[in-house]
């Protein structure tokens, strides 16, 4: 039975559950119905996009002037030996952010992961496959390694690196999978609280408790600037900060509702890119899309009920739901445009 209160309750129950050395389901409960998927989108976002790795982000091959040339004695192009080097993950030993190592090899060999491990740097993958070379080759090469998180273009990384040095795309984050459900737990007697259920997968640069770590923190940074918008007098009203907290939310797209493959496709076909464009729907004319059968009509109710903004409700003041359409109808031309 719930109860009239004047704050959500906090949740006091966590757990870690070590899988593997790569794999790691993360747990925490009770949440209030509608907190829990508001926390696990954003964490699920800060984990893949904030969680720091290493990459190679430049290498210079003795004897070799660009990435489409071939070195005598190697089996492998130079475009296929860098795309084998991309796929290596690594960690460095020093405390350094950036590292630049040079490596030899004489033939015959075939080289592998393992064979690059030294003083300096770690191959996570130790069996990954690298290149062969014969017994008339010298193969020197020397990398650009890096601390970073999210993804960096070659392109970018060329306008910093040593011209000498050809430009790699940088993978940094170590973080392969990163997936989450909501469970229903029982709390005081009320079966509607729920538990967040991470499951995380890395590549072995780090733990996938560390990944957590990283993410939570990331979370918290970002959200400290809004300390001092509390602090501040006379900055906004609480129902205006609350009105643009609920549009953000509109705004965002549908991916970020964690809809079954199934429901996410007719909503696509039926061009439905915002949260908000459900937000503003009747139940009969979501029901009236086309081969939107009950089984997903159902479940993007519950999702939309589950955050705060139920399908045919009246949540939305018929000034807040003009400006919704308006904005949305805005983002739509730029995107198409």
């Amino acid at each position: 039975m719930r109860h009239i209160t004047t704050s959500a309750y906090t949740p006091t129950e966590f757990s870690i559950e070590n899988i593997s050395d790569t794999i790691a389901k993360v747990s925490a409960w009770p949440f209030e119905i509608g907190y829990a998927i508001t926390l696990a989108h954003p964490l699920r976002r800060l984990l893949y996009s904030s969680t720091i790795g290493y990459a190679p982000t430049g290498v210079k091959i003795k004897g070799v002037s660009h990435e489409f040339d071939s070195m005598r004695g190697m089996l492998e192009d130079v475009a296929l030996f860098i795309i084998n080097l991309k796929k290596l993950r690594f960690k460095l030993k020093t405390d350094s952010e950036k590292e630049t190592i040079t490596f030899n090899f004489k033939g015959p060999k075939e080289i592998f992961g393992k064979d690059l491990n030294n003083d300096i740097v770690e191959v996570v993958n130790l069996d990954s496959y690298l290149a062969t070379i014969n017994e008339d080759a010298d193969l020197e090469f020397t990398l650009v390694i890096e601390k970073g998180i999210g993804y960096v273009p070659s392109e970018e990384i060329q306008n910093f690196l040593n011209p000498e040095f050809i430009a790699l795309d940088a993978f940094f984050t170590p973080v392969k999978h990163a997936v989450y459900d909501i469970e229903k737990v029982l709390f005081e007697d009320n079966p509607d609280y729920e538990k967040v259920v991470f499951t995380i997968t890395t590549d072995g640069q780090i733990s996938p408790s560390d990944a957590f770590k990283n993410a939570l923190e990331a979370m918290y940074k970002q959200l400290s600037v809004f300390d001092k918008i509390a602090s501040a007098k006379n900055v906004v009203t609480n129902q205006t900060a609350a009105n643009e907290v609920e549009h953000v939310k509109l705004l965002q797209n549908i991916t970020d509702l964690n809809l079954s493959a199934r429901s996410y496709n007719c909503l696509e076909k039926a061009n439905v890119v915002y949260i908000g464009e459900l937000a503003l729907m009747s139940t009969g004319e979501l029901a009236d899309l086309k081969n939107l059968g009950k089984k997903s009509l159902d479940e993007i109710k519950s999702v939309m009920e589950s955050i705060g903004f139920p399908i045919g409700s009246t949540s939305l003041s018929d000034s807040a739901k003009e400006t919704l359409r308006v904005k949305i109808t805005e983002l739509k031309a730029q995107n198409e445009g």
